[in-house]
C-alpha cells in the first residue's frame, strides 16, 4: 500500500511543478506568444501528471475496495484528460493566430513567415 503513495506522491509533484512552472513563465515572460507557450506547455504536462495520478488512484482502490465509484472516478478522468489534450493545444493555437492577425507582434522577432502566409 506504501508503493502506491509513493508513486501517486511523486506523479502529484511533477505535475505541481510543471503548473508552476506554467505560472511562472506567465507572469515573467514578455508577451502574448511567449507567455502562452509557457501557459499552455506546462499546464497540459502538469495536468497530465495530475490525471495520472486520480487515474492509478481510482484503479488501484477499485481493485482493492471493489467499490465501483473509484472506478468511475478513474474512467471520468480518462475523458477529461482526452478532451484537455485536444483542446488545450488547439485553443493556444487559435489564441495566438487571433493576436498574430490583430497585429500583436513578438517582442523580439526577427523573421515573420505568418506574415507572407496571411497574404496569400
Amino acid at each position: 500500500m506504501t508503493f502506491i503513495f509513493i508513486i501517486l506522491s511523486i506523479l502529484l509533484i511533477i505535475g505541481i511543478f510543471f503548473n508552476g512552472l506554467g505560472s511562472i513563465g506567465l507572469m515573467r515572460f514578455p508577451d502574448v506568444y511567449t507567455r502562452l507557450h509557457a501557459a499552455t506547455k506546462c499546464t497540459t504536462f502538469g495536468s497530465i501528471f495530475t490525471s495520472i495520478s486520480v487515474i492509478v488512484f481510482g484503479f488501484y482502490f477499485w481493485k482493492v475496495s471493489g467499490d465501483s465509484k473509484y472506478g468511475v472516478l478513474a474512467l471520468h478522468t480518462i475523458v477529461a484528460l482526452a478532451c484537455l489534450i485536444i483542446t488545450n493545444p488547439t485553443g493556444a493555437h487559435a489564441i495566438a493566430r487571433a493576436a498574430h492577425r490583430s497585429g500583436v507582434m513578438p517582442k523580439q522577432a526577427v523573421i515573420d513567415d505568418l506574415k507572407e502566409a496571411d497574404l496569400e
